[in-house]
């Protein structure tokens, strides 16, 4: 009874916690957005327009305001699910978000799996073999991965795969052949090329997804091999792991089972941060190869000095990170019986 309640109070406290961490990226977002020096009324009107149509278009918006009246009104409109309107596209903000966002997660997506496949073997196999030849490779990839700019990293790709060797594609999501031909369905172009049986259409659009997909994993692969190897080190040097080598126990069970079975709870957490990274870190990625998902829109809206565009996908950017760390920590505490 007492541990049902336990559990309950934990959980409640980390469901309380959440309406305080998205007031307060509400917030900091709305201040933001009132504090760079970007007119947002120049941005839809222009630098000629007359002082009155200047000064009713602020009315309108309600920047004329006090700033707590006019984060009122952001709450409000918040509330009812508006973001405002992109002065790039004409669109409203959701509307675009709904959008470019698919294409973000579907990139971010393919990144953490290879990052996964690769990363978390190579961290297991490193520990098992401290101080090899394997361990140095590893140790010293999860370094460039971590210390190499992603740009840098993505005009590279370009340069050797696409420029020089001709085995991928180029920038963009699709070929300039399939464009248009693949109807909308889940806004993931590989997806949806599948789903309607356009092989043609998804072998290219796979094709495009490729380098950027290996540009985000490297770094999220880099933190994956890493931690999977601090972990791995220190579970391989706990008594249970010697009373199990000393039982006879095979060392491949020892390794997978007993040691990596031990950390498995813990690299969800890992797993969930580094994918909450790739979503949010896709920006440079995206801008390089011509991604058009939710980062080159970012980045696209902010270099147009669209304020309403930039402030929705922040939040949204933010609420899907705090979204995954509370999946996380609630994974963590119903996984591992040590914190129930």
């Amino acid at each position: 009874m007492r541990r049902g309640a336990g559990r309950l109070r934990a959980l409640s406290a980390s469901a309380a916690s959440i309406p305080i961490t998205l007031f307060g990226l509400i917030l900091v977002t709305f201040l933001i957005g009132r504090v760079i020096p970007i007119d947002p009324v120049i941005a839809i009107v222009g630098d000629h327009a007359p002082p009155d149509v200047v000064a009713r278009v602020r009315a309108e918006l309600g920047l004329d305001r006090s700033l707590p009246v006019q984060f009122a009104i952001y709450l409000q409109r918040l509330a009812a699910g508006d973001l405002g309107h992109s002065v790039m596209t004409s669109h409203a903000v959701t509307t675009d978000i709904l959008e470019f966002f698919p294409r973000t997660f579907e990139l971010a997506t393919a990144a953490i799996v290879i990052a996964v496949i690769v990363g978390v073997p190579a961290g297991v196999f490193a520990a098992a073999r401290p101080g090899s030849r394997f361990d140095h490779v590893v140790r010293v990839v999860s370094l460039a991965g971590q210390s190499i700019p992603v740009f840098v990293l993505g005009l590279i790709f370009l340069l050797v795969l696409y420029v020089d060797l001709g085995w991928l594609p180029g920038s963009g999501q699709i070929g300039v052949l399939y464009e248009g031909t693949v109807p909308t369905i889940t806004g993931m172009l590989v997806v949806d090329a599948a789903l309607t049986g356009n092989w043609a259409a998804f072998q290219s659009a796979l094709a495009h997804l490729v380098q950027p997909a290996l540009v985000l994993a490297l770094y999220s692969l880099a933190y994956i091999t890493r931690m999977t190897r601090a972990f791995m080190l220190e579970a391989l040097g706990s008594e249970y792991i010697v009373t199990a080598r000393a039982k006879g126990v095979p060392e491949r069970v020892v390794l997978w089972r007993h040691a990596f079975g031990n950390i498995s709870v813990g690299l969800v957490t890992v797993l969930a941060l580094a994918y909450a990274s790739l979503l949010e870190g896709a920006v440079l990625t995206e801008t390089v190869f011509s991604w058009p998902g939710l980062g080159l829109y970012l980045t696209t809206s902010l270099l147009n000095a669209d304020m309403n565009a930039v402030l929705g996908a922040t939040l949204v950017i933010g609420f899907i990170y705090v979204g995954l760390n509370l999946l996380a920590d609630l994974a963590y505490r119903l996984l591992d019986p040590r914190v129930r």
